[in-house]
């Protein structure tokens, strides 16, 4: 399954990101971690440490090596450079499974206590005043529209704050997506808008949730009520272990609050109930495809990269 968590910034998506993938992983499951957040502080949350973290190579600065590797036989791709970050999956094309050696994660991530990781990196000098992240969120994108994540896998990706997300199509790839919200107006403001967005995109509706964090009390808990709805499935209540781990020390994930290790739990369950659906998958990366090429000089390319007798049933076939 692939879940995201989204939100304002300083909501608490990443260490929610965080602290759900060491969950996944002490339980031995299969767990690929992304930062697609332009703070990249997720790593650290993992407990990477800064040395090892700012010597990974950058997938938004490397993205041909993505391609290259990801194009495989597809003939539709004439160049891995006009791959899009939507181009999607066809016949030859290479998919990514969360339990074999590749070089994509051999390259650029790293593993630590289970969870495989993956980031998207910071701006460059080069990027400076010149470039947007957008472009780097583009490979986490690619690389989610060729990942094929079996029963009892996990993708968790931290994205970028606030509904930043909706300048690009990677707001489509998850089965699941959770909106951390703060009792706090501007944050409950953030959900609104996430979701209102998610409406207008599509009659077919993405599965979007909110998980409040950092309440209190009472109050918080009411207030969140009042303005979220049932759209609310759990609380995440203020936690002395975050609170440590936001200090630097890294406490074993069985140390979290047995209320807040509940919402963890909940958020596995409701991803296990969930039925995937690769044709759907498939069918949406096409739409996003086709709805960005319009804007590109060498759009006749582009959409001969959609391979017309690629069906959902093929994601499998490519996996193994």
């Amino acid at each position: 399954m692939k879940v995201a968590f989204v939100g304002k910034g300083g909501s608490g998506k990443s260490t929610l990101s965080a602290l759900f993938s060491r969950f996944l992983a002490s339980k031995n499951l299969p767990t690929l971690t992304i930062d697609a957040d332009i703070n990249q502080h997720l790593g650290i949350a993992l407990g990477i440490s800064e040395e090892k973290l700012y010597s990974l190579p950058q997938m938004g600065t490397e993205i041909i090596k993505i391609k290259k590797y990801l194009q495989g036989s597809n003939s539709r791709i004439l160049r891995p450079e006009s791959m899009h970050r939507t181009t999607p999956p066809g016949t030859g094309s290479r998919l990514l499974t969360l339990t074999e050696n590749n070089p994509i994660f051999g390259y650029f991530g790293c593993k630590i206590d289970g969870v495989q990781f993956l980031s998207l990196g910071e701006f460059t000098d080069e990027d400076l005043g010149v470039k947007c992240y957008h472009g780097k969120i583009g490979a986490a994108e690619l690389i989610l529209n060729h990942i094929y994540d079996k029963k009892n896998e996990y993708v968790v990706t931290d994205m970028t704050a606030g509904a930043d997300p909706f300048s690009t199509g990677i707001f489509t790839k998850f089965d699941i997506t959770y909106i951390v919200v703060e009792p706090t107006q501007k944050s409950v403001d953030v959900f609104h808008q996430y979701t209102e967005y998610a409406k207008r995109f599509s009659d077919t509706p993405l599965d979007i949730r909110a998980i409040g964090n950092k309440v209190i009390d009472q109050e918080d808990k009411i207030f969140l009520e009042k303005n979220i709805g049932d759209k609310l499935e759990a609380i995440f209540s203020h936690s002395p272990y975050v609170r440590s781990l936001e200090k630097g020390l890294l406490l074993p994930i069985d140390d979290l609050e047995q209320t807040n290790l509940l919402v963890l739990e909940k958020i596995k369950k409701e991803l296990d109930a969930k039925e995937k659906n690769w044709q759907e998958f498939y069918d949406t990366a096409v739409k996003i495809h086709k709805k960005t090429l319009v804007h590109w000089e060498n759009k006749e390319e582009l959409e001969a990269q959609i391979d017309p007798t690629f069906t959902g049933d093929d994601y499998e076939k490519l996996a193994k």
